[in-house]
């Protein structure tokens, strides 16, 4: 590597030296630096160390340098992650496309060894575990047992993938969240590595990587396919971006809780437009913000749009660090570190400058909701009732008569235009006999209220709140709803431990809030099935139910099939909830519910004070909790331990299995790259409104018994008790490319009043499936297209919503907008993601999705950002020519898609180079 700027010096710590490449070293010549935000200074370092000539170029380092927070980003820089963090649901086809990518090394006639994880990779296994046994003692074990009955080919395959590649190490099963166990142990914030000392830095494949920027460290979600080809050596490729400033002042308000201030946050960066955009924290309101607060924060930068929502490393995060059992001499090495190189924050720093800045006094912050299909739609708690009347009744509208088959609809919301129900629709109940009790259950009925998520189980503060409410509840002879189907999966064993030890647990058990699994249970749809009586109601009534979680995702068909609304809220207000038993209700005002002697009680009786959650910390939560779990997080129970995988270095894939298939994206790869060609005689596949999330694009949650996907699993012998989830299927793509753009609630506007993964088929309209029709096309030699409106792929980084949209055929997506992560994985596996012109989307255009495409100006001279235009034919209409912005954003991401996706790229690199 070269040193153009002459920033190697040594830093000692203690005994110990480190090489590093001081940022004072520039001070004298670039006065500048000590204005730039702390997570420039984190990619302007990471310059420095990488700098080769080639892919990192002094050029960059000055660009960076100079860097102007009001210009808009135009110049491509290369970012090398320290690290990379997987979770299991993306980790199965990361190690698949791994072994296949081996395969094809060696009939490409280089060495498949070689294809290993270049920088450390940890994959932890969260996702798998579902809620099936719930409200009892015995809830977690049973979960356990059948999360390792349906997974047990997968963890054989990931158990293998461990002993196989370099560089690569697997959290077992239970044993908590990815984004907390990266949190409270993996995470370094200083890294080092050849007696070089450098900043903790990863990307991962989950949206919520973003949690560890609470902690001081830059990472960020990315696709699996960007993820990927990170371990194999490629930097992620980004413009030097725009950091957007948050100033916090005052302290929180008693009552109002850390979810009440992201929810709150979350509000105003989506309204203010901060996606492809840093976010950093600052302001005297940062020393009133402890570790797991800030980490709340940074969690939720997915929901808000941002990159990263990054707080500096200052005091609490050294007492953090410490807290949580990182050894002494790693404290030390990062309060030094970070001293010597400007990037410790104290309330006396110089305030970085910033491309704009929001400003947010904390103690303006009110108890909230969010709800009841996105995580931005803020409700204040005394707001609540009247947004669920409002949504019930948009809900039950039915489409307005008259719709017309040939032409866009209006979807409502986002969708069917609507007439208004009828009062009889808005009052429907069920009756219900549940063993010997009976009652009538109705629309807003809370069904299932669940403390999940990685957002808030990191906070010991709101857990404990939780448990205190739940203590009230229970002392003053109160129960939930027997309609209420309660989970508590924390992020981490230690979570458990100190519950038990400030005596609450007990009070949470009593309401049904046991310990049933660690990790991403109903946050990400693993909620499980709704108890038989309820669920049976609920379709017969088409009743509109809700839940209730302390996550960060509630879009629509997400949490649960059968769950239309579904609110965000912190782990206090989800047991207040489930006491309560329906939203229809205010409970800022009205009773919660009624104690033994008839007598109401509110929330205000329940809620607990500022002064009683402090004490349960201070006497609960100990350091030697957080040394004792972590010091066997590697090891697993016996059910891991004693799980029989595959040895050697290249997989022996089973024809037979339906759970880990080899990946056919590998298969007959020529060794150079065909010449790029124009799209013409196209189809749309679908046509969709605004913000369709990647939870309607990608398989996922529940495998419908009457979809493609379902149909293939019965005809390969599995029958639907067997099923799974798609999550739990990634490993297969027979399974996945099934059940892409197969959402219950996806939209498509080429079949108006319907809801699910239908089309037509054209041009003889024929209604079908989105995959047989796209079967159909690929048999006629039909290319693709999707139309789509504004934040196109908003929601989770899952790489099957590109892979599978690839798989069906599409070869281009024309949106209004992009989410930063879908836009990047389309790219990576070269389907070519398209803008419209602003003011412009396919209603605008008269488009309606029956048209022949032609794309013109990509086999000659493509270029990031360049200016396409679009040939639309229907019938005899006259042609119909726009122009689009070719969203590949820069020259490396067109060569990966020149290559045909970015790991397509990666293979031919590899094969064309030798060992170094």
């Amino acid at each position: 590597m070269k040193d153009t700027f002459g920033t190697k010096s040594q830093l000692k710590v203690g005994s110990s030296s480190h090489e590093i490449f001081h940022l004072g070293k520039l001070q004298k010549d670039h006065p500048q630096i000590s204005k730039l935000p702390y997570s420039i200074k984190v990619l302007l370092e990471n310059l420095l160390r990488y700098e080769d000539g080639r892919v990192v170029k002094r050029e960059h380092v000055e660009k960076v340098l100079a860097w102007n927070p009001k210009a808009e980003p135009d110049t491509e820089i290369s970012f090398h992650p320290s690290r990379v963090l997987l979770q299991d649901y993306t980790g199965v086809p990361a190690v698949a496309d791994l072994a296949a990518m081996r395969e094809a090394m060696a009939r490409m006639g280089g060495d498949p060894n070689r294809m290993n994880p270049l920088y450390p990779a940890d994959l932890v296994i969260d996702h798998s575990v579902q809620v099936d046994h719930f409200s009892s003692t015995e809830s977690f074990h049973h979960n356990a047992e059948l999360e390792f009955e349906r997974n047990r080919e997968r963890y054989a395959f990931l158990r293998w993938g461990a002993q196989a590649f370099k560089n690569f190490r697997v959290v077992p099963p239970d044993t908590g969240i990815c984004h907390q166990v990266n949190l409270e142990f993996l995470a370094q914030v200083v890294g080092r590595d050849g007696g070089v000392a450098f900043p903790d830095t990863l990307v991962g494949t989950d949206s919520h990587t973003t949690m560890v920027n609470g902690l001081g460290v830059v990472g960020w979600g990315v696709g699996g396919i960007e993820a990927e080809a990170a371990l194999l050596g490629q930097p992620i490729t980004m413009l030097i971006p725009q950091v957007i400033g948050f100033k916090l002042t005052g302290t929180l308000r008693p009552g109002a809780t850390a979810t009440d201030l992201v929810l709150t946050v979350t509000q105003m960066l989506r309204k203010k437009g901060v996606v492809g955009k840093f976010v950093e924290y600052f302001g005297p309101g940062l020393v009133a913000l402890s570790l797991p607060d800030r980490a709340t924060l940074s969690n939720m930068a997915p929901e808000y749009g941002a990159t990263i929502g990054f707080f500096p490393v200052d005091e609490e995060t050294l007492q953090y660090l410490r807290f949580t059992g990182r050894l002494e001499d790693q404290v030390k090495l990062v309060e030094a570190y970070c001293r010597e190189q400007g990037m410790f924050w104290s309330k006396d720093a110089p305030e970085p400058a910033f491309t704009d800045t929001l400003e947010l006094d904390l103690g303006t912050v009110e108890p909230c909701i969010a709800g009841p299909r996105r995580p931005q739609d803020r409700v204040l708690l005394q707001d609540a009732k009247a947004t669920y009347q409002k949504s019930l009744v948009e809900m039950l509208a039915g489409p307005a008569k008259g719709g017309d088959d040939e032409g866009p609809s209006q979807l409502h919301p986002k969708g069917l235009a609507a007439t208004a129900p009828d009062a009889s629709k808005l009052g429907a109940t069920v009756a219900v006999q549940q063993g010997v009790m009976s009652y009538r259950l109705g629309h807003g009925a809370v069904a299932i209220a669940a403390i999940t998520s990685c957002t808030n189980t990191s906070n010991p503060a709101v857990l404990m709140a939780a448990g205190i409410l739940a203590r009230k509840a229970v002392e003053a002879g109160l129960d939930i709803k027997p309609w209420v189907k309660t989970s508590l999966a924390p992020g981490s064993k230690v979570v458990t431990d100190y519950l038990k030890e400030a005596n609450l647990l007990p009070y949470l058990e009593a309401l049904g809030f046991h310990v049933v699994g660690y990790g991403c249970t109903t946050c990400i749809g693993n909620s499980g099935p709704l108890p038989e009586h309820v669920e049976k109601a609920v379709t017969e009534g088409d009743l509109v139910v809700a839940s209730v979680l302390s996550g960060n995702r509630n879009f629509e068909g997400r949490i649960n099939p059968n769950v239309r609304m579904n609110f965000l809220a912190s782990p206090p207000l989800v047991v207040a909830y489930a006491l309560a038993g329906s939203m229809d209700l205010d409970l800022t005002t009205e009773p919660i519910s009624y104690d033994r002697n008839n007598r109401p009680v509110y929330l205000k009786d329940l809620w607990p004070t500022e002064a009683e959650v402090k004490e349960a910390i201070a006497t609960a939560v100990r350091p030697e909790q957080f040394r004792r779990r972590y010091s066997h997080a590697m090891e697993g129970d016996q059910r891991w331990q004693g799980l029989a995988s595959a040895r050697g270095g290249t997989f022996e894939w089973d024809s037979k299995s339906t759970y880990v298939r080899r990946p056919t994206f590998f298969d007959d790869i020529p060794k150079e790259p065909p010449a790029l060609k124009d799209i013409s005689g196209a189809r749309a596949l679908a046509v969709l409104g605004d913000s369709v999330t990647t939870d309607h694009i990608s398989p996922a949650g529940n495998i419908s018994k009457t979809s493609p996907a379902a149909k293939y699993l019965m005809a390969n012998g599995v029958e639907p008790k067997d099923f799974n989830s798609y999550g739990a299927r990634r490993g297969n793509h027979e399974v996945m490319v099934r059940g892409t753009f197969a959402n219950i609630r996806i939209r498509n506007q080429m079949v108006p009043g319907v809801e699910g993964g239908v089309t037509v088929h054209l041009p003889t309209s024929e209604k079908m499936s989105v995959y047989d029709a796209a079967m159909k096309y690929q048999q006629e030699g039909t290319p693709l297209v999707v139309l789509a409106g504004a934040e196109y792929g908003t929601g989770s980084s899952r790489d099957w919503a590109a892979k599978g949209t690839y798989m069906l055929g599409v070869r281009a997506v024309i949106a209004r907008s992009f989410e930063r992560i879908h836009r990047s994985n389309l790219v990576g596996m070269g389907v070519l993601p398209l803008q419209f012109e602003a003011g412009q989307d396919a209603a605008s255009l008269g488009l309606n999705g029956r048209e022949t495409f032609e794309i013109g100006g990509v086999a000659e001279g493509l270029a990031p950002m360049k200016k396409l235009t679009v040939r639309a034919v229907r019938g005899d209409a006259e042609p119909k020519a726009f122009v689009v912005t070719c969203r590949i954003d820069t020259p490396n991401e067109l060569d990966y898609y020149r290559h045909g996706g970015i790991l397509h790229y990666v293979l031919r690199q590899m094969a064309a180079s030798r060992p170094s």
